[in-house]
């Protein structure tokens, strides 16, 4: 994430703080320092910093269970608005995108329950209203904090935890874009129900109104979108083949054949119509102009990851976020060469 800073590496996963965190940090000390002094911004600022710890430490148990899965965690950033465990993917079983969901908050359970045994006894309601306030027992403030936290997260506004555990609930009937546009339906629901609070009370409530509505809006469009790129063959997209090479032809007679159809690279197959290489158009011309009549085999570069036809546009997908290369070859079951598909054509489809 731009603008965000290394803190340190916990079990193999970067933590980071965005630079508008600090912000907030000196937003709260200078109100602070003008309530109460000194004394007060330091019990304040240490109330702040308890705080994003616990958000911490809620963001860890959604990538820890989210690792039981075999999903890695890259990082966890700190923001202002709280924490964002960032997934190489989400889980697609419902159990699991319900387990890993509820992780976050069963964290925050378990702090709630360990100030609880530590205070011996639970907070007054009247403390909900005045945890913002800088005074009372530090320990009592974050108890109530942590119950604050868990409450917020389960309500069914996705992405938010309990809109995602409400989409998990749902595609155990239904399909998993079915239950994220429903789920996202719900979120953004709940974002105008925020955004009415935060007009006549919270003003923070207008920030998070405007993540939940934008975030459920972008999560339903990314569901449809995999949803259609399931259904949607390689074959419905790949280009038609362009000029074919066999191992001996020369380069004199392989630029007249390039020159049919402009292409950034030509296959390289062999008898039967396999593909066995890759020859990239720079590479004809540089030989060219050292006037090189070598043989276009000796020009091929390794043909790299192949596409099946009958393979999803889904899986396509996946490859290219994992692969350096810019094209890929389609073959059909018998490892024929019926077509080429290019990142160029799937970057106005590809999410993100």
């Amino acid at each position: 994430m731009k603008w965000s800073f290394h803190l340190a590496r916990v079990a193999g996963i970067d933590v980071r703080v965005h630079a508008t965190f600090f912000l907030l940090l000196a937003w709260f000390g200078y109100i602070y320092y003008a309530e109460g002094g000194f004394g007060a911004m330091v019990l304040g600022l240490a109330f702040i910093l308890l705080l994003f710890v616990c958000v911490l430490l809620h963001e860890f148990g959604h990538a820890l269970a989210a690792r039981a899965y075999g999903i890695h965690t890259p990082d966890i950033t700190l923001l202002p608005i709280g924490g964002v465990a960032r997934l190489e993917r989400m889980p697609e079983k419902p159990w699991q995108e319900f387990v890993v969901a509820l992780a976050g908050p069963a964290v925050n359970v378990v702090i709630a329950l360990g100030l609880f045994v530590i205070l011996g006894k639970f907070f007054d309601l009247r403390e909900l209203a005045s945890v913002d306030e800088n005074g009372g027992n530090l320990l009592t403030k974050l108890l109530a904090i942590n119950v604050i936290l868990v409450v917020f997260n389960l309500i069914p506004a996705f992405p938010m935890d309990g809109g995602r555990i409400l989409r998990a609930l749902l595609a155990t009937r239904l399909k998993r874009g079915q239950a994220t546009r429903i789920a996202a339906g719900v979120g953004q629901a709940m974002a105008v129900v925020f955004g009415l609070l935060g007009l006549f009370g919270n003003p923070m409530l207008l920030f998070i109104a405007v993540f939940v509505f934008f975030g459920a809006q972008q999560e339903a469009a990314y569901a449809t979108l995999k949803e259609t790129a399931e259904e949607t063959k390689v074959a419905e997209v790949m280009q038609t083949l362009p000029p074919l090479f066999h191992p001996g032809l020369s380069l004199l007679q392989a630029v007249p054949l390039a020159m049919r159809d402009a292409r950034p690279v030509y296959p390289l197959v062999d008898a039967g119509l396999r593909p066995i290489g890759l020859v990239p158009a720079a590479a004809l011309a540089r030989a060219l102009e050292r006037g090189s009549n070598t043989p276009i085999e000796a020009l091929a570069e390794h043909v790299g990851d192949i596409l099946t036809a009958d393979a999803s546009l889904d899986s396509a997908f996946r490859l290219a976020n994992r692969s350096a290369q810019a094209d890929f070859l389609v073959v059909n079951a018998s490892g024929q060469l019926v077509g080429i598909v290019s990142r160029q054509d799937l970057a106005g489809i590809l999410p993100g």
